[in-house]
């Protein structure tokens, strides 16, 4: 499994910024909409309430938000990098500028832990992270995932 299998090139975006957590997620959500034909409020209604869980903020300016959702055949992310980042009550605090975003199906189990694995492999290389913020167009994000997932995939 490698990144292009479930994120598509439109799913990579930049954001200028976002006044909270619950706005970012929704921005994401609505996003997921547009590139996956999905319903915007379903997506941040399972999105929120994974959050409530706990933050899938895990640190260095990184979120990796997951959930399950019905409707859904296979797995799939969304890559949001957020210039001027977020409170998003990261295990250190720290705000938050690097987003995966990963929905999977209601009963999918294997796939949707093989895919959180991946994109936290992924992000976990601080190389990967410099260069994802280096980098303000799209495209450039996308093709950084893309190299370093078949990498960490090898």
């Amino acid at each position: 499994m490698d990144l292009t299998g479930i994120l598509d090139s439109r799913a990579v975006r930049v954001l200028s910024g976002a006044p909270s957590k619950k706005r970012l997620l929704q921005i994401i959500s609505e996003h997921a909409a547009e590139v996956y034909g999905l319903n915007a409020a379903g997506v941040f209604s399972v999105l929120q309430n994974r959050e409530l869980l706990g933050s899938t903020g895990i640190g260095r300016g990184i979120a990796i938000p997951h959930a399950r959702m019905d409707g859904l055949d296979r797995v799939i992310g969304l890559f949001t990098r957020v210039i001027g980042p977020v409170d998003f009550a990261s295990l250190d605090h720290r705000p938050v500028d690097l987003v995966f975003t990963l929905l999977a199906p209601d009963a999918e189990g294997a796939e949707h832990l093989k895919a959180l694995a991946l994109v936290s492999r992924t992000l976990r290389d601080e190389s990967v992270c410099d260069k994802l913020r280096a980098n303000p167009e799209a495209n450039t994000l996308f093709t950084i995932l893309s190299e370093a997932s078949l990498q960490k995939a090898a």
